[in-house]
């Protein structure tokens, strides 16, 4: 695929997601429109004393208090899954891979129960449930090289299910043990994943993790589209395998673990997007990368509209991406045994 399709699709991709984002900013509950947003960017810039003032403190609350920080949240979020996924997908050389394989979810849930039960400062959840996420994935990782003479790949799902299924264990204790009147609701209902607790400043804060990771696993798309032929391809084709299997695994779950941070548990959609991006585009990861993130944000996007605008309640994000991933996934099912060869 030559660099004009390549930016084709970019630039159009992008123009969708940009005009989501203004859908998102000017509809909800209350509904803001273009006219009155104009007259008080008017009474921003050149202090019109005329403007109807306690109005424009109410759009200014919305906008940059309320939709502006869950729009880049489930961008940032959208495209941290959906990267993620693309790159674990490539280097198990598996479309049925996700970015919970190496039990990272299942981690980072546990922490965040954990340090729901022991603190009731935001901060120290999000601190724990971090930490424990890549707890997981070192986890899995040391079980799979504890066996020798294996396909690295296969032992590495391996020790994934290993600690996934130990993590969820102890997520179940922590359930158990928790005050069923405060601190159980609170765990339950962050794991149905939810985009209603963000911040401004700890949207700017995770996303700068997150971008890098996202950025390095582009730029790393090259050796992703080796090492999809095989590891002993790849090996021939002059590619230290094994450095960047650790790397691309730092970075995916970096990016996935302050997904779950932030959120909570939202599945679906690095499973589901990059099916989609490579049955349009093909499986050159140059392009299949950077792409995900984009359509990947655009979906989470697109999902929390949903959500917020379907019913007079809001529908916890985790479930609706659920639903909606679910039938999407049957019907991409009969094309990805194509979209792979």
């Amino acid at each position: 695929m030559n660099y004009t399709k390549e930016i084709k699709y970019l630039s159009v991709a992008m123009l969708f997601l940009v005009l989501l984002a203004l859908f998102s900013l000017f509809w909800g509950q209350y509904d803001i429109e273009i006219s009155t947003f104009m007259n008080y960017l008017d009474y921003k810039l050149f202090l019109n004393e005329q403007s109807d003032t306690q109005s424009f403190a109410l759009i200014e609350n919305i906008i940059f208090n309320i939709r502006l920080p869950r729009i880049l949240l489930a961008i940032l979020i959208g495209a941290a899954l959906a990267t993620s996924g693309a790159v674990f997908q490539a280097m198990f050389v598996n479309p049925l891979v996700s970015p919970g394989i190496l039990g990272v979810l299942a981690g980072a849930s546990f922490g965040a129960a954990l340090g729901m039960l022991i603190s009731e400062h935001w901060y120290i959840v999000q601190i724990v449930a971090f930490g424990f996420g890549f707890i997981s994935v070192g986890f899995a990782v040391l079980i799979g090289s504890m066996v020798t003479n294996s396909r690295s790949t296969v032992m590495l799902v391996l020790g994934g299910v290993i600690s996934g299924s130990l993590f969820t264990s102890l997520l179940s204790v922590i359930k158990y043990v928790a005050d069923p009147y405060s601190t159980l609701p609170a765990i339950v209902y962050w794991l149905m994943g939810s985009l209603a607790m963000a911040q401004l400043n700890e949207v700017f804060l995770v996303a700068i993790p997150i971008l890098i990771s996202i950025t390095g696993m582009i730029f790393m798309s090259k050796y992703f589209d080796l090492m999809s032929l095989g590891d002993e391809e790849a090996k021939a084709l002059g590619v230290n395998v094994k450095l960047i299997r650790i790397i691309a695994i730092i970075l995916a779950t970096l990016a996935s673990s302050l997904s779950v941070v932030m959120a909570g548990i939202i599945g679906w959609v690095g499973l589901i997007i990059p099916h989609i991006i490579r049955m349009a585009v093909g499986p050159s990861h140059r392009l299949l990368i950077p792409l995900s993130a984009i359509v990947g944000g655009a979906f989470l996007l697109l999902a929390d509209a949903i959500s917020r605008l379907a019913l007079s309640v809001e529908i916890p994000i985790g479930i609706l991406t659920s639903l909606i991933g679910i039938p999407i996934f049957i019907i991409v099912l009969k094309n990805a045994r194509a979209a792979w060869n």
